[in-house]
């Protein structure tokens, strides 16, 4: 049984959200999670549960292939619809295998190593034939990756939203990176943040925001929020 809290927002009756943080290339703890949320959702059913993972599936991890081929194939738990969005790192491999920028070193030094060679591919290899490593099924499924959903009194997000700037009129770039000004911000958004990005030791839940990355890839846990209703409570693997 989850241990519940009361949350910072709010979602309509029948809804449940669980959401999972970042995983980069932790694809034996992500199988553990869905595991244990198909569980939770046998013992308590409703009327509308979804299933979200914010962003980071690549990188630094050991298989960052297998959790994109997980993710790609559909919804990975029977009868729960999956809603994945995109994090900075996908936004780098995507530039990087599409030659934009500088990207290329970008990408290797903030874990594309192990990300590529996960898909057989060859980080010392000349940059052009890294992107025949990576299945033209996986490049679709993170180039169509959604930026942000929203769903009663949460906004999902990768990153965070900029402070005093609506949320229908947010950057990519802010979505997607942001950190101090949103985290340290004592503003009211319009809805409460839940995000990921920013790695802490557990779950951060404020008036505002809720942060649900737990640093997986660095020997924390991978951690899933479950919410429902008022209530708010968390998985871990």
């Amino acid at each position: 049984m989850i241990d519940v809290h009361d949350a910072p927002g709010a979602l309509p009756a029948g809804h449940r959200v669980y959401a999972i943080g970042d995983i980069h290339g932790c694809a034996e703890r992500l199988w553990a999670l869905h595991d244990a949320i198909a569980a939770d959702l046998a013992e308590r059913p409703t009327d509308a549960p979804l299933l979200l993972h914010v962003g980071d599936y690549v990188d630094r991890g050991p298989d960052s292939a297998g959790v994109v081929a997980r993710l790609a194939a559909g919804d990975p738990i029977p009868g729960l619809p999956t809603i994945n969005l995109m994090g900075n790192h996908e936004r780098t491999m995507i530039d990087a295998l599409e030659g934009i920028g500088p990207s290329a070193t970008d990408w290797m030094i903030s874990g594309g190593r192990e990300a590529l060679a996960s898909w057989g591919g060859d980080p010392d290899a000349p940059r052009n034939t890294w992107p025949a490593a990576v299945p033209a099924a996986h490049l679709d499924f993170l180039r169509g990756l959604a930026l942000s959903h929203r769903v009663g009194g949460y906004l999902f997000v990768h990153a965070g939203i900029r402070p005093g700037i609506a949320i229908e009129e947010q950057s990519a770039q802010d979505l997607l990176t942001i950190r101090n000004s949103f985290l340290y911000s004592e503003q009211r958004f319009g809805a409460v943040v839940v995000h990921g990005h920013t790695p802490r030791i557990a779950p951060e839940v404020r008036f505002n925001r809720i942060g649900i990355d737990t640093g997986a890839v660095f020997g924390g846990k991978l951690t899933c929020a479950v919410l429902e209703g008022t209530t708010i409570g968390f998985l871990t693997a």
